[in-house]
């Protein structure tokens, strides 16, 4: 059997090359509509008359992010760092999960090279507040605005997203990391 291939380049930091290792992880999130809820993507509120239900602010595209970030350091998803049987996160921005995941990153000696999403809503219309989300998102992370990717399409009117019942979001990223 061949051993896996590793894909890495070299960077030079002061005189020592260090050996770079590029880490890519996926993440996907859903939550279900319900009327009476704050509709928030991207850390933008977005209006509309039905609103993500979840245990947190329900930001099914930055937990999509915090999940794709987590698994290319090899961690476990988001629920293990903020289980929502935890009141501290009952209600709380997704942008802080977010966060974390980018400290796992830092706290690594590893830096974000990007992410990128795609939502999968029939409305509210999304395009609208993309510069919002992708410049919230940056912040979150500590990227330039250049380095995040979002997007949004719909379902053409099939599943539950086509139904409207709930939206649906999915993220990559990729991450470089010293080589152990």
């Amino acid at each position: 059997m061949k051993s896996p291939v590793r894909i890495g380049f070299d960077i030079r930091l002061g005189s020592p090359t260090v050996r770079r290792v590029i880490h890519v992880g996926i993440g996907y999130d859903v939550h279900p509509l319900a009327e009476g809820r704050k509709m928030v993507l991207g850390g933008v509120e977005i209006p509309h008359s039905k609103g993500l239900v979840g245990h947190s602010d329900a930001d099914a595209l930055l937990h999509a992010l915090t999940d794709a970030i987590l698994g290319a350091i090899g961690e476990p998803d988001i629920g293990h760092y903020f289980p929502n049987t935890d009141p501290r996160w009952k209600g709380a921005a997704s942008s802080v999960f977010l966060r974390e995941a980018a400290s796992q990153v830092r706290a690594r000696g590893g830096r974000i090279v990007n992410v990128d999403a795609s939502l999968i809503a029939e409305r509210p219309k999304i395009a609208p507040h993309l510069a919002q989300m992708k410049a919230n998102i940056a912040e979150a992370l500590g990227v330039d605005a250049r380095k995040v990717g979002v997007k949004a399409t719909t379902n053409e009117k099939l599943g539950f997203v086509g139904r409207e019942e709930g939206i649906a979001a999915m993220a990559i990223a990729c991450v470089d990391l010293p080589e152990n």
